[in-house]
């Protein structure tokens, strides 16, 4: 018997997705008790399917483009995500003196992003796309750094990354180490709850790349169970920014541009929100009072699992 990730209840098939990229059958698997929604069957030769390739837009998911980041920094529509993430958490919290860790960083844009603001921003990446960004001069923290880190972070984020991987509690209780008691834990993930009745036709399932999906009460048990105090704080300041690259992301826009620039963004960013839910999700902090997560570094034992967005 299959077991859940998250609540440990049996998981049951709910279908099949031909990879768009690798056109292998990637069986769906759902937990009819917390909800979540796995690949049972995934990709795991990480060298493969997170190559350099997959980091030009070449690989299994084309609206990834991480290298013009490096690139073209000054240009890359990218940048409105960055700046949309930066305006939510500091509305949830002061970062005057606050150390950042991008969890999952990719190609370090919003590392690199944050620190031009002013932020102590540091990355953490397991990838083909690593060496070059440190040549970039962005600061990515590698496995052995990062287990001498626990307890040192206000702020860790985590964007599009949590789909990515195969054990989200072991992934979870490591950023849990790794943030202060009281520190923000700000993600963001698809949220499969509006899809629910047409999971094989949500454009978000790469099956290659995209593993593990959740509904919002999905993590926020998920979070509980890892040492985080849920919260759903609304409609944060920055979330209009985030949807606006999301959009141009999906309609294949890479540069900004005068054209995108005069269309109405907060109308259109909260019709979207509105309609796909994106940020039903909850922030989360790490509770001083649930300490469940492990007290040593784990990802050396775990393997490659954080491999990029």
């Amino acid at each position: 018997m299959a077991c859940c990730e998250i609540c440990g209840g049996e998981i049951f098939e709910i279908g099949v997705k031909t990879g768009h990229y690798r056109k292998d059958a990637f069986h769906l698997f759902r937990c009819p008790e917390c909800r979540f929604v796995c690949v049972g069957d995934p990709w795991t030769e990480y060298h493969e399917v997170y190559s350099d390739s997959y980091y030009r837009g070449n690989g299994a998911d084309p609206s990834v483009d991480y290298a013009l980041d490096l690139d073209s920094p000054a240009t890359t529509a990218h940048m409105y995500e960055w700046r949309g993430i930066l305006r939510a958490v500091r509305s949830l919290t002061p970062l005057d003196g606050a150390q950042w860790l991008d969890f999952g960083c990719g190609a370090g844009g919003l590392v690199r992003y944050l620190r031009g603001e002013g932020v102590q921003a540091f990355g953490f990446e397991r990838s083909a796309i690593v060496e070059r960004v440190r040549s970039e001069g962005i600061p990515v923290l590698d496995s052995e750094e990062i287990g001498g880190c626990a307890g040192r972070f206000d702020v860790v984020t985590a964007i599009e990354v949590l789909e990515h991987v195969q054990h989200p509690l072991e992934i979870l209780r490591e950023i849990r180490r790794l943030l202060k008691p009281g520190g923000l834990f700000f993600y963001t993930t698809g949220n499969s709850k509006p899809y629910r009745d047409r999971l094989l036709r949500w454009r978000y399932l790469v099956p290659e790349v995209h593993i593990s999906f959740f509904e919002p009460e999905t993590l926020a048990l998920a979070l509980e169970k890892t040492g985080f105090r849920p919260e759903w704080p609304g409609y944060l300041p920055g979330f209009t920014d985030i949807l606006r690259y999301r959009i141009l992301k999906t309609i294949g826009i890479k540069h900004r541009s005068m054209a995108e620039v005069l269309l109405p963004w907060p109308a259109l960013s909260r019709s979207a929100q509105a309609y796909f839910k994106f940020f039903a999700h909850p922030v989360a902090w790490a509770d001083p009072n649930n300490l469940s997560s492990p007290s040593t570094n784990t990802l050396s034992s775990y393997g490659p699992l954080v491999v990029g967005r």
